[in-house]
């Protein structure tokens, strides 16, 4: 009698993502040292890629040509706003916005599968719970406390600089901004990729799926990034 057929490994194709997780970073931090012009034509490499993706999307989600028309201009408006921002912002800035992404994506992953809970939104993201969103918080703060941290003490050279309680309400204030607006952006794409009946937006990146899969968080956190500095300025 034949064998049965063995259970697919758990994580068969880690070894995969590792290595496109660490060709994304080389590329990412490449073009970060490498400043302007390479810094720009990266950024709008990705923004025209994932927006590629976003309109594939929204014609596989929608029938009508009313809605096509609205959901690509609307695709347009989303991500052409987060890209152009982020030209604009000088690199410290794009760096603050990348790492508050992946503290945010890292913390609530780890935090979502170690305390598991209720689910925030099952019917768009499964995989989703409301402990996953306090680790988001919790690693977003950190980020930003410890960016807003490094870049004050590089512009005043004090060693002992600390945060007032005023201070550190904001950053958090901010933390908490920023991982609800990264959850969102995540919400949104798989929200999209249910109604189009598609697991990932492409396959471009082996065992990530799509740029729109890994930008889906990052383009609400520009966005909101640049209404702030503005805000602030």
């Amino acid at each position: 009698m034949a064998e049965p057929a063995a259970p697919a490994r758990k994580n068969a194709d880690l070894p995969v993502r590792i290595v496109s997780a660490v060709v994304m970073l080389g590329l990412a931090i490449g073009a970060l040292k490498a400043g302007d012009p390479w810094l720009d034509i990266f950024i709008v490499a990705v923004v025209a890629t994932t927006l590629f993706e976003f309109v594939m999307l929204v014609l596989k989600a929608t029938a009508s040509l009313p809605l096509r028309i609205l959901g690509v201009a609307a695709g347009v408006a989303y991500v052409g706003i987060a890209g152009f921002m982020l030209t604009k912002m000088p690199v410290p800035m794009v760096v603050a916005v990348v790492g508050a992404v992946i503290f945010v994506d890292t913390f609530a992953y780890f935090t979502g599968r170690t305390l598991g809970g209720p689910k925030i939104a099952p019917a768009i993201s499964p995989s989703k719970t409301w402990a996953g969103l306090l680790g988001a918080v919790i690693g977003a703060t950190l980020w930003v406390g410890g960016w807003v941290y490094v870049v004050a003490h590089a512009i005043s050279g004090d060693k002992t600089l600390g945060f007032e309680p005023q201070e550190m309400l904001q950053i958090l204030g901010i933390g908490l901004l920023v991982a609800v607006a990264a959850q969102a952006g995540d919400f949104f794409e798989s929200w999209l990729k249910r109604k189009a009946g598609v697991k990932d937006s492409s396959n471009l990146i082996p065992g990530h799926g799509g740029f729109f899969d890994r930008t889906d968080g990052m383009i609400p956190v520009v966005i909101l990034a640049g209404l702030l500095v503005r805000g602030i300025s």
